[in-house]
């Protein structure tokens, strides 16, 4: 049973109430929206536009799902993480951790095809030809770098969908068209925002009298840093090379300060120093690098024998009995293959971690700080 009570009533009507007037003041204007899509496909009045979410029509309702959903709404993340994760399991860097893991596809076709080790894309396989999944939702290449979400129900079409995109796909809208068909379970790859998303879905009651929720069956997070705006990585990347040709990207550990670019004629280095000026402003206030609100979290993995050897490996922390049950099939069926852990790295992980979150208190300090200094004149 979810434990979701309060210990302080006016924070609790602070999350939970607001409609579609607080949702554009409090996070579209104020530049908190993720684009995860979690306002869309349960609301006729809001719809993914590229990588934006735009007001098709005004709505007076005083309390509405747009809102209790939304990522980028006040959200009482130590009540959700104590009200869906075993208390004793629960780190403040991490969030619930119940294994840490170095892990991959063992199929080295797999992780060709895939990002890094391949392990979620082995992951959402395994899940889908195993039936514990009926449909996944991933993110799909899209045009000119703009990825769309797609809902797939066969384990050959995940392993097609295995890179990383960098720029969001509005995954949660997606969950919401797929939960209103006739997919028993439904598992989705999901950023930090994403997964943060559906677990507000999971316990706020102004979302009680929507049927979709429940269909939820798997959540996949991917350890995310930031994302990238659609505009600005498409006007950057289009000054360097032909955005056609661009069959893949990957950001190395912070000492190389780039992203990798692969296209058809090699690779295409470009400084983080302009990257930077891409990462979408709600970013900046994330505290979850981790995806801390999923079954199973996977990111890259850091190895003593450097970058080579560790970008066919991942980091995997599972976090609830789902995510380790998956991760153990994966394991009898010889569909994932592990190494040792080095020493040190769950620590390293947590310190990074924690500075994700600090840096996060800090912009949203300084967000804070301007918003005053505007309305007060």
């Amino acid at each position: 049973m979810l434990n979701t009570e309060r210990k302080d009533d006016q924070a609790e009507k602070e999350i939970i109430r607001g409609g579609q007037r607080e949702l554009a003041e409090r996070v579209l204007d104020a530049g908190l929206c993720s684009g995860c899509g979690a306002c869309v496909n349960i609301c006729p009045y809001q719809a993914i536009y590229r990588d934006r979410t735009v007001v098709l029509h005004h709505c007076d309702l005083a309390q509405g799902r747009c809102y209790a959903c939304c990522p980028g709404a006040p959200t009482d993340r130590e009540g959700l993480l104590t009200g869906l994760y075993d208390a004793a399991e629960l780190t403040p860097e991490l969030g619930a951790v119940k294994g840490f893991y170095i892990a991959r596809a063992a199929d080295e076709g797999v992780r060709r095809g895939a990002q890094h080790g391949g392990t979620v894309t082995a992951l959402v396989a395994l899940a889908l030809r195993e039936g514990l999944i009926d449909a996944a939702v991933l993110a799909d290449a899209g045009d000119g770098l703009l990825p769309r979400p797609a809902t797939v129900r066969e384990p050959e079409e995940a392993l097609r969908l295995g890179k990383s995109r960098f720029v969001v796909s509005p995954a949660v809208a997606e969950f919401n068209r797929a939960a209103q068909g006739d997919a028993g379970r439904i598992g989705i790859v999901a950023t930090p925002c994403q997964a943060l998303a559906l677990a507000k879905m999971r316990v706020q009651p102004v979302t009680a009298a929507y049927g979709g929720i429940e269909k939820l069956g798997l959540v996949v997070g991917l350890f995310c840093g930031w994302a990238l705006s659609w505009r600005g990585l498409a006007s950057l990347l289009g000054k360097k090379t032909d955005l056609a040709a661009i069959t893949g990207m990957d950001i190395p550990p912070s000492r190389y300060h780039s992203l990798e670019v692969y296209t058809q004629g090699g690779i295409v280095s470009v400084s983080l120093d302009e990257v930077i000026s891409c990462v979408r402003e709600s970013c900046l206030s994330c505290p979850d690098m981790t995806a801390e609100f999923s079954d199973i979290s996977v990111g890259s993995a850091r190895l003593p024998e450097g970058w080579e050897a560790a970008r066919s490996w991942n980091q995997v922390i599972v976090r609830t009995s789902r995510g380790a049950e998956l991760l153990e099939l994966a394991r009898r069926k010889e569909i994932i293959e592990f190494r040792e852990v080095p020493a040190g790295n769950l620590e390293k992980l947590k310190a990074a971690a924690l500075n994700k979150k600090k840096a996060a208190e800090r912009a949203a300090a300084a967000q804070n700080d301007s918003i005053l200094k505007e309305r007060t004149g």
